[in-house]
């Protein structure tokens, strides 16, 4: 079966409210999603392809380049370079929480014949959590490598994690094993 890694709202200026708590939480993971990464980019274009998911923060004139540029130019650069998109690969901006949510993601994900999801990025409590869902309630196979996830309150992540494999089925996995 075909997967899809998704990169989600790793494209960040990190100029919000709760950007230094989140920042905390993908300077601990950023290891992690970048191996993810170097695996899913690894892998065969037949097995693994790599799609990036942002939110435009409602800029709807913004593309992929825009929102690359702003987040290098925010306040930290260093959780948004190792991880920026180099390759041609796909690229949805969303305006909310799901990747699903009035985007064509999921028809992107049927035209490649993905049956498999593989989240990671952040916020798991948010984003993650309710891309989870939607991915679940379309069929596919969800998959949350927990230690490629970030945070902004770590007891919401536990719960949309025990959440995310309770109700939605998703399996919990260390990075180092969705592709291996």
């Amino acid at each position: 079966m075909k997967s899809a890694l998704v990169i989600t709202d790793m494209l960040n200026p990190y100029d919000h409210e709760d950007a230094e708590p989140l920042a905390d939480s993908v300077r601990e993971k950023l290891p992690c999603i970048v191996r993810l990464l170097e695996h899913a980019r690894a892998a065969s274009d037949d097995d693994v392809m790599v799609i990036y998911a942002n939110d435009n923060q409602d800029q709807w004139e913004a593309g992929r380049q825009e929102l690359l540029e702003r987040a290098l130019d925010g306040k930290h650069p260093d959780l948004v370079e190792p991880i920026a998109p180099a390759d041609p690969v796909p690229f949805v901006a969303k305006g909310r929480h799901s990747v699903f949510y009035q985007t064509a993601f999921d028809h992107l994900l049927k035209s490649y014949d993905v049956g498999r999801v593989v989240l990671a990025g952040q916020v798991t409590e948010q984003c993650i959590l309710y891309s989870a869902l939607d991915a679940y309630m379309r069929g596919y196979e969800i998959v949350v490598p927990t230690d490629a996830v970030a945070h902004i309150h770590e007891d919401l992540a536990k719960g949309a994690l025990a959440m995310m494999e309770r109700n939605m089925h998703a399996e919990l996995v260390d990075a180092s094993d969705v592709f291996g």
